[in-house]
């Protein structure tokens, strides 16, 4: 069946019915506020929430979900159509006073639904929500909802236990009345009475466990001191052996994948081993010694394996590994599943990362994702020779009005190559620039389709996504310059970013009058480090949820962190230079935005730097979101609708003398 596949996937093309069901943003003005381009959009076709998201199928594949946002503000429901006549009504899935964040399917008639519901004003801490969550079984066959979770008992999917059919694999984590969480329970659900059989009792010394595909444990991981221990059980043992330590002074990173399908002794795993990117090995944990190397680039790191598209007969088989530069990359060792995509990729307009993100027991029905900067999101569904379109994220933004986006390398003034990501808007430059920095600042960044750089080249402005040092994927030696001799923070990070500018002022692309910053979190930081620089080549900047005062954020997790990113965080934080105590050097405009629940970095950093600000008669504006928590997905329609048209707004008219 998977050879003849590879020939015929594609063996007809019909437009299924779906998507001329997508009715979202009907209603959208065309009221923007002042822009760079007279022919924006409207910056409410931004603000949308997504039309269709979590597009899954049953295991049968007779029929598939998805989440759809009923209205402008959101009202999430699920609808569950049947693949074989997609004209029919859907069954539709809501929820009155709780809103739907996800759902998987966990039979052919079943399926888990989580929802959320706001029970506080403010965070209560780092990480600490503002929002409860629930979790419930759904039934196809009665339309009753069963709730698996209460006040003292969260339940999550682990596995759903593809050879299966009666059972799935659940975690149960109980709390006491001070909120002190028990060491979880995993336990085996028969789907039909509900029954438990214990699979698992963990302990508070374990944690990360993992289980292959007929729920069996076989992969922990532990801490003790400086160290992370990992751990792993044999077929049919019920003892944990040890088979790597790493300990947090050495920044080599270690991060198993999964096991050998034929020997449950190796195991795949992404490590530098002695080298300054990171590769795919083969690991013996028996002999507790890498064997041999699968892959391994000169220029990014590896990112991790990809498995089988067809989970349910091919449970965690690997099939490929992926990497990251101008675009996610994949190399396959599977020729089938390579030649599959190859044809999807063909097919679909503006193709660009096409991933098959659900598919059938017998593998004939398929959904199939397509991202890029010129297709917010589209969904297209595969059905035994029929193709075609489900629908789309955001059917308002046409490839006509997307953006190109370009991967850049320049060098920072101390020779150093830095990557990047340039949004390009219509039309001849110079362009004003807008640079905006990644949060993290220790993380990855790979530009595939980015609402906000969009949003700003289709009102004029060109975007430089610098990947500063100190970002991931770009090996161990660029990740460590960061803080390895102290915080960089307000120094070279800081230099790699205002060169971009500098570089693409230099070939004639950008207007040396009018360049801004703009970041969240970390990138907020930065905007307001480049607030305070001397011989300032920015015009303004804005900061969203920012970190302002460098001690008051690392005090909130200092005795939370483990392994390698406790040295980084306390040596970053610690060793860079703080914004609220550079407020008297402040030598441009600030636009600062926070939420007013965000639990990662708390408005109380935004309320204190704009007092500085007001005490030393600065230039500023402030937008505090109310009832938005840090996440850029928690930023709902209103909030884009406060923020867009006063972040354009500011740019247009408050930026330096004359605007940008």
């Amino acid at each position: 069946m998977r050879n003849s596949m590879r020939h015929t996937v594609l063996s007809a093309f019909c437009m299924m019915g779906l998507a001329a069901a997508m009715p979202m943003a009907a209603n959208a003005t065309n009221s923007s506020g002042g822009v760079v381009n007279s022919d924006a959009l409207s910056l409410e076709y931004w603000a949308l929430p997504n039309a269709m998201r979590g597009v899954e199928l049953s295991p049968d594949g007779k029929f598939v979900a998805l989440i759809r946002n009923r209205t402008k503000t959101g009202d999430p429901i699920i609808e569950v159509f049947e693949t074989n006549d997609l004209s029919k009504k859907p069954y539709r899935v809501g929820a009155d006073s709780l809103e739907i964040t996800g759902f998987n399917w966990i039979s052919s008639t079943d399926m888990t639904i989580s929802f959320r519901r706001q029970v506080r004003s403010s965070a209560r801490g780092f990480n600490r929500s503002a929002f409860a969550t629930k979790l419930a079984r759904f039934s196809m066959n009665d339309k009753k909802f069963e709730e698996l979770t209460n006040d003292s008992l969260t339940i999550s999917l682990v596995s759903r236990l593809v050879h299966d059919d009666k059972h799935v694999l659940m975690r149960h984590s109980e709390f006491d009345r001070r909120s002190s969480f028990r060491a979880p329970i995993f336990n085996k659900v028969n789907l039909k009475t509900g029954a438990k059989t214990l699979v698992l009792k963990g302990n508070e010394d374990l944690g990360n466990y993992r289980f292959d595909a007929e729920g069996n444990p076989w992969f922990a991981a532990g801490r003790e001191g400086k160290e992370t221990i990992f751990y792993y059980r044999k077929p049919g043992s019920k003892d944990w052996k040890e088979f790597r330590r790493v300990n947090r002074d050495d920044f080599e990173e270690f991060i198993p994948q999964t096991r050998l399908a034929d020997d449950p002794s190796r195991l795949y795993v992404v490590a530098h081993n002695g080298n300054d990117k990171k590769g795919l090995w083969i690991y013996n944990m028996d002999t507790k010694s890498f064997e041999d190397l699968v892959y391994r680039r000169k220029d990014v790191d590896v990112a991790g394996v990809g498995t089988h598209t067809n989970s349910w007969t091919y449970p965690n088989a690997v099939t490929r590994v992926s990497y990251a530069k101008e675009k996610f990359h994949r190399k396959y060792f599977d020729e089938d599943e390579k030649a599959i995509i190859a044809q999807f990729e063909n097919a679909i307009p503006n193709a660009y990362q096409v991933a098959i993100t659900s598919r059938s027991k017998d593998g004939n029905v398929m959904v199939i994702r397509n991202v890029g900067p010129k297709d917010p999101g589209s969904f297209y569904l595969y059905n035994d020779g029929a193709f075609g379109k489900l629908g789309s994220v955001n059917g308002l933004l046409t490839a006509k009005d997307l953006s190109e986006v370009e991967y850049i390398t320049y060098k920072a003034r101390d020779g150093k190559t830095i990557p990047g990501y340039l949004t390009k808007p219509k039309g001849a430059g110079p362009h004003p620039l807008v640079v905006m920095p990644h949060g993290g600042p220790f993380s990855e960044e790979t530009v595939i389709f980015d609402e906000w750089s969009q949003m700003l080249a289709n009102n004029g402005y060109m975007v430089l996504q610098p990947q500063f040092r100190g970002s991931k994927n770009y090996g161990l030696d660029f990740y460590k310059s960061a803080f390895i001799n102290g915080g960089e923070g307000g120094g070279k990070m800081q230099d790699d970013k205002d060169d971009g500018a500098k570089h693409l002022i230099a070939q004639g692309l950008v207007d040396p009058d009018r360049v801004a910053m703009f970041g969240w979190s970390y990138g907020g930081y930065a905007s307001l480090i480049a607030a305070s620089r001397p011989n300032n080549i920015y015009q303004c900047v804005i900061a969203g949820a920012a970190v302002a005062d460098n001690l008051q954020q690392v005090n909130l997790y200092r005795n939370q962190l483990r392994g390698a990113q406790q040295v980084e965080q306390l040596q970053f934080w610690d060793g860079s230079m703080s914004p609220i105590e550079e407020v008297d050097k402040v030598n441009v405009p600030i636009m600062l935005i926070h939420g007013s629940i965000d639990q990662r970095v708390g408005i109380k950093h935004s309320n204190k730097y704009v007092s500085a600000l007001k005490k030393a008669n600065k230039e500023h504006k402030y937008l505090e979101l109310k009832d938005a928590d840090h996440f850029l997905s928690t930023l709902r329609f209103d909030h884009k609708m406060e923020m867009y048209p006063a972040l354009v707004d500011f740019l247009q008219k408050d930026c330096g003398p004359n605007g940008l």
